[in-house]
């Protein structure tokens, strides 16, 4: 069998992929002719080409689970402590401030478990009891909460100089109980006496 012949050693001209695919003209066509010309996309500048890869982005450190955790956790409310420790570390001297700015320089507040004082009240249980007190005992209120919480229950009763007669509901309407409510809630009802400022 006979080698073919090589166009060049014949003297022919091979037809030129250039000339079938890119006719001499003077303006620019575009080709299906592979180049290697083509700019490397990870060196071309991503302003001017297009065709230049973006950069990526460095890759994630995870944060630890203990330092995700502590970010998303919040710090508790001062009305989730335990309820004895929220009357005594933080409603008791919210409300001595709050009363002292409504013009009160002797109050005296106390809290403990001990009977309801109202007249006709005839029960054997002992309650806890914000006890208040002003103007040498003259004037005297107590915050009861008979289920210790103070999400829970809550009576009212004030007196000026006798045993109060009436025990009265205390923020009874009010969906979520904090700190300002309740400070604010007595405060508006000693004002209701007329016991406050310039009342």
């Amino acid at each position: 069998m006979a080698d073919p012949t090589n166009h060049n050693e014949a003297g022919e001209v091979a037809p030129s992929v250039a000339e079938d695919n890119a006719p001499s003209t003077n303006e620019p066509v575009a080709t299906d002719i592979p180049t290697a010309n083509a700019p490397d996309p990870k060196a071309a500048n991503p302003e001017t080409n297009p065709n230049a890869a973006k950069e990526a982005a460095p890759p994630k450190r995870e944060k630890p689970a203990a330092a995700k955790a502590a970010k998303k956790e919040k710090a508790p409310a001062v009305e989730d402590k335990p309820f004895v420790e929220f009357i005594q570390q933080d409603y008791l001297p919210a409300l001595q401030k709050a009363i002292a700015q409504q013009g009160v320089q002797d109050l005296q507040v106390s809290f403990a478990k001990q009977k309801v004082p109202i007249t006709g009240f005839n029960s054997t249980e002992e309650y806890w009891q914000v006890i208040g007190s002003w103007q040498n005992g003259l004037r005297q209120f107590n915050l009861y909460f008979p289920e210790e919480d103070i999400q829970g229950k809550k009576g009212f009763s004030c007196n000026e100089g006798k045993k109060p007669s009436t025990l009265e509901s205390f923020l009874i309407d009010e969906r979520k109980i904090t700190l300002d409510l309740l400070v604010f809630g007595l405060v508006q009802r000693l004002n209701g006496q007329k016991w406050l400022g310039r009342n």
